[in-house]
């Protein structure tokens, strides 16, 4: 087996941070290199703006709607910037979006997609949430079957 023959098919994990945006680039040069076809995957993480459970129910109502769309545009535009990077190196892209809880989604896709490597950036938005429950990168490397390149913040 050579390296080209490796790495066929990379999933890029992205939120559209800064750090995930350098992880984008240097995951489609690497399937430029290797001539492989990228995902490019948004986890669109509900329960990371919900408020935990109270006594209280808190009524978000239209609120809600508006922190959804959000998440949803941010995920739309971390997909584009990744899709805009793939056609201008000519790379066989597709971009997904969907909802979920982001390690989980992350590693059910890699398997259903039969990836060989998973990239992604060490820092996220994840905010306080990564020193209660630990990253979600962390988390992926914990439990991938398949290889992780994790591309650090660029400084």
């Amino acid at each position: 087996m050579t390296l080209n023959n490796t790495y066929q098919v990379i999933l890029i994990a992205t939120d559209g941070s800064k750090c995930s945006q350098h992880a984008v680039l240097h995951g489609m040069e690497l399937a430029k290199l290797m001539g492989a076809k990228v995902y490019a995957l948004y986890v669109l993480d509900k329960n990371a703006y919900v408020p935990p459970t109270l006594e209280t129910p808190i009524y978000l109502g239209s609120k809600w709607d508006v922190i959804e769309e959000t998440l949803r545009q941010e995920g739309d535009n971390a997909i584009q910037y990744a899709n805009n990077v793939a056609q201008s190196k000519g790379i066989d892209f597709e971009g997904v979006v969907i909802e979920g809880n982001p390690a989980n989604v992350i590693l059910e896709f890699a398997e259903q997609k039969k990836v060989n490597m998973i990239v992604m950036g060490t820092l996220g938005k994840g905010g306080l949430e990564r020193f209660l429950l630990g990253s979600v990168t962390d988390k992926v490397i914990r439990h991938s079957k398949r290889s992780v390149l994790v591309v650090k913040e660029k400084n």
